[in-house]
């Protein structure tokens, strides 16, 4: 007798990333994120400490209370638990890390995990490196 051996998952080529079809969010995000990396030019020529201090202050409130506190540990994994008006806080502090709203953030960062390293899943390597760690930014058809 023979046995039917199940069909694996097709793997579809990584789409071209520049023939693709742009929304206006995913001009939107480019433009942002261009602008900032072309204002990171005139950084070295306006440098002082106390400059370099607010950067460090807004990063650690961007990036440690708002997106790996917030955003990642409480929104997305409810890791733990915090009265609602700090919780609120440390959202809008993730806000301004210009990463999306809390909403979108998780809801691509869970289905991440439900479908990690697969066609499905918003970031996958299957794609490619770039695609994985920066293109599906500018992708909004994929989220």
């Amino acid at each position: 007798m023979l046995s039917k051996q199940e069909p694996k998952e097709m793997v579809k080529p990584p789409r071209s990333f520049w023939r693709r079809k742009w929304t206006k969010l995913d001009k939107r995000v480019a433009h942002v994120i261009l602008l900032l990396h072309l204002l990171c030019i005139l950084a070295p020529f306006h440098f002082t400490w106390p400059a370099f201090r607010v950067a460090v202050t807004l990063q650690i409130i961007t990036g440690l209370f708002g997106m790996t506190i917030s955003y990642h540990r409480n929104l997305a994994h409810k890791s733990f638990q915090i009265p609602k008006w700090l919780e609120y806080l440390f959202a809008y502090c993730g806000v301004h890390a210009l990463q999306g709203d809390p909403i979108d953030w998780v809801s691509t960062h869970r289905c991440h995990h439900q479908f990690v390293d697969t066609e499905r899943d918003p970031h996958s390597p299957i794609q490619g490196f770039w695609m994985s760690h920066i293109m599906w930014l500018f992708d909004s058809y994929t989220l």
